[in-house]
């Protein structure tokens, strides 16, 4: 058998320090790689459409000859919705209701109560403006990305949503095009990388500037979001994407594997780690990877993912599985062991997780309902996943009484006092009387 993925032993002298070389964030900042989305951004801010366009052209070789070649209007998302043929219309359009009744249950309202001084307190809940998703398009294409990061903030009530997509030589998939209709997706711009990025974040003549970018991209996306944060909201910078299984040796090994499988076949660095307290069950797990494998049409990509940063880790019991997990916080959590269901609040550091062995990942990333926009590189440990929640704004109300406002006037005027701002402390003592009239 020949060796696809490290194994570990939780109990052995060294497990601590192979499993911190296995999960290091590589995430040291490439010096040449800011640099060259700075300048992109840059030229965009400054340039507008002419720059964007002509990045476009040199970046994705796109036909453009004008801005208004790269708009895509709710019309043409329609009829290449129209076009699909009936099974393929009927699974976007289970994906788009399950995802959308989910996240219909995470809209947060305003509030508000009265205090013993007649003081009227609260919080006020009103959606964004305007939102930007980022939408890949390079290798691949990616409608249920379309559906996850549009139709949350559609629910949340979001007037506008501006999607960029890159469409190499001009291609864009159809899917694409019908998932954004599902959506409601506002308009389209067939531009990727730094430059869209730059594009929604500034505004340029055409494209409207946004509040908030979400979605994943490429390393030169993930920079690029990083670099204008604060000029608008970004959900992440996400990493590479990442699953671990805790099982008890009782699903098929067959299954186990292919989930493995699913995650690693992302991207060469994906990571796909799986734990159980039975090696027999590791060894036919393996095995059946190996069977497996040279099925699979990512198999170099698979191949590699589990060579950098996949692992079969032995542990004692579940409860030592479980620590492992908190401490690792991982993206996707896949729960395959008997009476899964009773220990789910005991696993409280993960982005998303699934329970039971009939519950796999890849249900998840494209119709469950949940978002499979998660936190990857362990910061589930203080983040969440994307969810109607990032779209929406929260205000402070105050509405003071006039007993409210004298309380709280000699209370707020000793602690301004403290602080040495006299004004703030005569502001308040101001309300300690009644205004002439």
């Amino acid at each position: 058998m020949s060796i696809l993925l490290r194994r570990f032993d939780a109990a052995s002298d060294s497990f601590q320090a192979d499993l911190t070389a296995l999960t290091a964030r590589h995430d040291e900042r490439d010096g040449e790689l800011t640099s060259r989305v700075a300048t992109i951004i840059e030229a965009v801010r400054k340039g507008g459409d002419a720059a964007l366009l002509e990045l476009t052209q040199e970046l994705d070789q796109h036909p453009g000859v004008s801005i208004s070649d790269l708009l895509i209007e709710p019309p043409e998302m329609q009829a290449a919705l129209n076009a699909l043929d009936t099974k393929t219309r009927g699974a976007l359009e289970v994906a788009a209701e399950r995802i959308r009744d989910y996240h219909q249950h995470q809209v947060g309202e305003s509030w508000s109560f009265e205090d013993a001084l007649g003081n009227r307190l609260g919080q006020q809940v009103t959606p964004m403006a305007r939102v930007g998703i980022y939408v890949p398009g390079g290798k691949a294409s990616y409608p249920s990305s379309v559906l996850m990061n549009a139709i949350p903030a559609k629910v949340a009530g979001v007037a506008e949503v501006v999607m960029v997509v890159p469409a190499p030589l001009g291609v864009i998939n159809p899917l694409v095009l019908a998932a954004a209709a599902l959506a409601g997706v506002d308009r389209i711009f067939t531009a990727g990388g730094a430059q869209a990025i730059a594009a929604l974040a500034f505004g340029t003549e055409t494209v409207p500037g946004v509040d908030k970018i979400v979605g994943p991209g490429n390393r030169y996306v993930a920079e690029a979001k990083r670099q204008v944060f604060g000029v608008v909201g970004i959900d992440m910078v996400a990493g590479p994407s990442e699953v671990l299984i805790i099982a008890d040796g009782t699903a098929p090994a067959t299954w186990m594997a292919m989930d493995l499988f699913s995650q690693a076949e992302h991207d060469e660095q994906a990571q796909a780690i799986l734990i159980c307290p039975d090696s027999a069950y590791l060894d036919a797990v393996e095995a059946a990877m190996e069977d497996l494998l040279g099925t699979m049409a990512r198999e170099d990509i698979i191949r590699a993912a589990l060579a950098n940063r996949g692992a079969l880790i032995k542990v004692d019991n579940l409860d030592e599985a479980i620590a492992l997990s908190n401490r690792l916080a991982p993206e996707h959590l896949q729960l395959a062991f008997e009476g899964a269901e009773a220990r789910v609040s005991e696993l409280t550091v993960a982005g998303a997780i699934f329970v039971g062995q009939l519950s796999c990942e890849s249900l998840g990333d494209y119709c469950a309902g949940p978002n499979h926009v998660l936190p990857t590189s362990s910061t589930a440990r203080f983040s969440s996943p994307l969810g109607v929640y990032d779209f929406q704004k929260r205000s402070s109300i105050i509405h003071c009484s006039t007993n409210g406002a004298m309380a709280l006037a000699e209370v707020a005027s000793v602690l301004a006092r403290g602080e040495s701002l006299e004004a703030h402390a005569r502001s308040a003592e101001l309300r300690l009387t009644t205004p002439e009239t």
